[in-house]
């Protein structure tokens, strides 16, 4: 099996990571292989930004269980974040960041590296405590996070997710 397909056929959400951190280097080219991704009519008006402090990261959960009214939210502990944001007037903003948090959660699986979708921030972007944490972060206030890379190494002591097929493929010709 090629390398691609082994990545996308291994990868599973994780959620729970060890402190180990993501190397600068790694971080790095995940962002590549998201700034590669398709657009709708190639406009890739994106941004990406890298969050690796634990702090920051901290500060951000903090905003969510806030704003959404869940005590303790962690997003499972992550060892960094990359967070794609889009324009608010693009119509195919949702697409195109799914397209590239796809590219990236596939580059992380290449480098052992573990990942989860974090969806929390699409609707409450604007909300008094969150807006001025992603304005902090550098994320422009006529942008919308509609998700979240959450990255690291699987916790050991967790049992591997297992993979179920739940779809039906059919065949026409």
């Amino acid at each position: 099996m090629n390398e691609v397909m082994n990545a996308i056929l291994s990868r599973r959400s994780i959620r729970k990571y060890t402190d180990k951190p993501v190397p600068e280097e790694i971080l790095g080219e995940l962002v590549d292989a998201a700034l590669h991704a398709p657009s709708g009519m190639c406009g890739k008006t994106w941004n990406f930004t890298v969050v690796c402090g634990k702090d920051a990261i901290k500060k951000l959960c903090t905003a969510i269980s806030e704003a959404l009214g869940r005590s303790g939210y962690d997003m499972y502990g992550p060892a960094a974040l990359i967070i794609p944001s889009n324009l608010k007037e693009n119509r195919f903003g949702k697409e195109d960041n799914a397209c590239a948090l796809q590219n990236i959660f596939i580059a992380a699986q290449s480098y052992g590296v573990s990942s989860v979708w974090i969806n929390q921030l699409q609707g409450i972007c604007d909300s008094p405590v969150i807006r001025p944490v992603l304005r902090e972060f550098g994320i422009p206030d006529d942008h919308v996070v509609y998700g979240i890379a959450a990255l690291g190494y699987a916790d050991p002591s967790q049992p591997a997710p297992v993979y179920k097929n739940a779809g039906k493929v059919r065949y026409v010709r």
